[in-house]
């Protein structure tokens, strides 16, 4: 089975440890964990930003005073999703040094994740919905080799 095509815009502001996060995220690699999370054909803009940005971004569109690890930003589910994602960097680095993965293992998780959210996926209405949403990342990570990030 054909996966769905993708375009793709990766982006990565200037941040401390750049490079680290960089390497973690070579092109090929994330156009393959995002297209085994898609159900149709995507326009996807990922961009890896510091916490200042993320900190500014999370307030902005959720009034949340703080950086997160990603945020989804979307903008259609059909008949092309289309969405960005915006992931900050020393979030994700910090969580996954606590829960003793890989940054490339984290950033896989969060890609995908971010990417169920661009089609509707959602974890925040509800259990069964939660449970969902957790069980097709599994799902999708499995494919791509890493392990169940729950």
């Amino acid at each position: 089975m054909a996966l769905p095509g993708l375009m793709l815009s990766l982006q990565f502001a200037r941040f401390d440890e750049l490079p680290q996060h960089r390497a973690a995220l070579p092109r090929p690699q994330v156009m393959r964990w995002l297209r085994h999370s898609l159900d149709a054909d995507a326009e996807l803009t990922v961009r890896i930003v510091g916490e200042e940005e993320g900190r500014e971004l999370n307030r902005e569109y959720r009034g949340k005073d703080y950086a997160t690890n990603v945020l989804t930003f979307d903008y259609a589910q059909a008949p092309v999703v289309m969405a960005d994602l915006v992931l900050c960097a020393p979030v994700v680095a910090r969580e996954a040094a606590a829960q003793k993965k890989t940054l490339r293992a984290h950033y896989a998780h969060l890609l995908v994740h971010g990417c169920l959210h661009a089609q509707g996926w959602d974890h925040e209405t509800g259990e069964s919905d939660a449970a969902e949403m957790e069980a097709r990342e599994v799902q999708v990570l499995s494919k791509l080799g890493f392990d169940n990030p729950y």
